[in-house]
């Protein structure tokens, strides 16, 4: 069994700063691809950011130059430095990885349970 397990959202102001972090653990394989999708009320999910397990990165540009994403693959563990906060960015943030289990040749997609962002203006 496979587990993502998020932590770290939390209210703060508009301009704040806050950091989320995302655990995998169980029987895993390798790691490739790990992100974040965020959803908001009566919205779609959507992809806000990956990285690689080479360490390259996309962002979607409504983040881009306030959100930061990092990994450390000794930890199985990735990271979102979410600066400059905005109102719109108040949604759930889950985490997603591609995971290899070793009983598999092609790696699966896990998510995390969630975790809320709010933004208060």
């Amino acid at each position: 069994q496979v587990q993502l397990v998020e932590s770290g959202g939390g209210l703060v102001q508009a301009g704040g700063s806050l950091r989320v972090s995302c655990v995998a653990s169980g029987s895993i394989g390798s790691i490739a691809d790990m992100g974040w999708y965020r959803q908001a009320p009566g919205k779609q999910r959507e992809l806000v950011t990956s990285i690689t397990s080479g360490g390259s990165t996309t962002y979607a540009d409504s983040v881009k130059g306030r959100f930061t994403i990092s990994r450390d693959n000794a930890r199985n563990t990735v990271y979102l430095q979410m600066n400059n906060l905005k109102p719109e960015d108040t949604a759930v943030y889950y985490c997603n990885a591609r995971i290899r289990t070793p009983d598999r040749v092609v790696g699966k997609d896990y998510w995390g349970q969630g975790t809320q962002v709010t933004v208060s203006s």
